[in-house]
């Protein structure tokens, strides 16, 4: 079976409280599953990684063996092509982790889709954000302040 599988990661602030939101579809377009997931606080780049591990294990058990995973972050997108170094511990992890769940496809390609065509998994990231903390940004006290 093969699926399109849109996701999108956000935070408020960055890092702070962040959330990742994932579409996955057949390949007639019918949406199979739309899922989010409050992450806690992280960066953008961590909740970019994140939705696309929780896209992959969702496209896994629903029995898919081709995978087309669009998403908007051209960090992500590169990073995971080779073309960007990826010098962050934690996001050489969550690489790690995502290319091992990618090798368990048939066929598995991640694209870089416009921000504008990755609208639906951008608002479930922010939808479970704002579900957790009621939209309001981490606030940081300013040096001195008390």
């Amino acid at each position: 079976m093969k699926v399109v599988v849109h996701v999108d990661g956000a935070c408020s602030g960055n890092p702070g409280p962040a959330g990742a939101g994932v579409v996955i579809a057949d390949s007639r377009g019918k949406v199979l599953r739309r899922l989010k997931s409050f992450l806690g606080d992280a960066t953008n780049n961590v909740a970019e990684y994140c939705a696309l591990i929780i896209g992959l294990r969702e496209a896994k058990r629903l029995g898919a063996t081709k995978v087309v995973c669009w998403t908007d972050s051209e960090l992500l997108e590169k990073q995971l092509s080779g073309e960007f170094k990826i010098k962050n511990a934690r996001l050489q992890q969550l690489s790690l982790e995502a290319m091992d769940l990618a090798r368990g496809f048939t066929n598995f390609s991640l694209r870089k889709i416009d921000r504008e065509d990755n609208k639906e998994a951008d608002k479930l990231a922010r939808k479970i954000i704002k579900e957790k903390v009621g939209g309001k940004k981490k606030s940081r006290k300013k040096a001195g302040a008390k």
